[in-house]
């Protein structure tokens, strides 16, 4: 028993310096300036801007999310039901943008979507367009561009899944008398759903932090509570009031994550009764 309690000691040892501390930190700098105040949330509840990019940060993460899972699911259904030997193919090539950062993958869509960008000279140059259209900074572009880099998380969460989903139960299903789209509903999706609900909470946590790409893709109407730390450190250096408005996105992300594994699981519960 001893042995095993100093079996653990890194593990708490490490959960202690790298999440408890920072975030006792986190608290401290929001409500102790240097003494005890509550100025940082008196000041952020009295203006509409930060409730405002409050909220669009939510919305567009919990957009994109949304829209990773649409791509997501039927791509890793594909990949998890395709021939063994040439699955593999399909994985690297979902694996491949993760060998890029970030910030090149966002500066890519620039190039691209940009007003002398690939899209706009290729429709120019065959007669479709007259004039190069603003694709640029635009809600449309940040949803793209956030969607394109979390979508491989979705994806092999989703396949890490299915790919031990016995197909016998589906059989099963069939021989009872279930159409294909019933099996689906009643006994493929609710085994899968677990990869869905591991995949999204990954995206939606990423995606509340998110900075780098709104801010190169994105206009002013969609800045994300990142770009507000972000400015009030490097250009206000007002740290206090910073480290409450991520306390704001700590506490925010956390009460979604956990309703949504309430409700989730709730729902799960409920199908299986049925």
């Amino acid at each position: 028993m001893q042995k095993t309690n100093l079996l653990l000691l890194p593990a708490i040892t490490l959960t202690l310096v790298i999440i408890i501390f920072p975030i006792f930190e986190l608290f401290q700098s929001s409500f102790f300036d240097p003494d005890f105040t509550t100025k940082h949330l008196e000041k952020f509840f009295s203006k509409k801007l930060y409730i405002k990019v409050l909220f669009n940060t939510v919305k567009i993460s919990i957009g994109t999310t949304f829209f990773c899972f649409v791509l997501g699911y039927p791509t890793a259904y594909f990949i998890a039901h395709s021939n063994q030997k040439i699955r593999g193919y399909f994985l690297f090539l979902i694996l491949l943008p993760f060998w890029i950062s970030i910030l090149i993958r966002s500066y890519s869509w620039m190039a691209v979507l940009g007003i002398e960008g690939v899209i706009n000279t290729i429709f120019i140059s065959i007669g479709i367009l007259d004039k190069p259209v603003r694709m640029l900074y635009t809600t449309g572009t940040v949803y793209l561009a956030m969607v394109q880099i979390m979508l491989p998380i979705m994806i092999l969460t989703i396949y890490s899944t299915m790919i031990r989903i016995e197909e016998d139960y589906i059989k099963a299903a069939r021989i009872l008398g279930a159409n294909p789209f019933q099996a689906f509903i009643k006994i493929y999706f609710p085994l899968s759903f677990s990869g869905v609900a591991s995949g999204s909470i990954i995206i939606f946590i990423l995606s509340m932090g998110f900075f780098i790409t709104p801010a190169l893709v994105g206009g002013k109407k969609d800045m994300m509570i990142g770009n507000l730390i972000n400015f009030q450190i490097n250009q206000l250096l007002n740290w206090g009031f910073a480290s409450f408005i991520g306390l704001m996105l700590l506490l925010t992300t956390l009460v979604i994550v956990l309703l949504f594994i309430w409700i989730t699981r709730f729902k799960i519960e409920n199908r299986f009764e049925n």
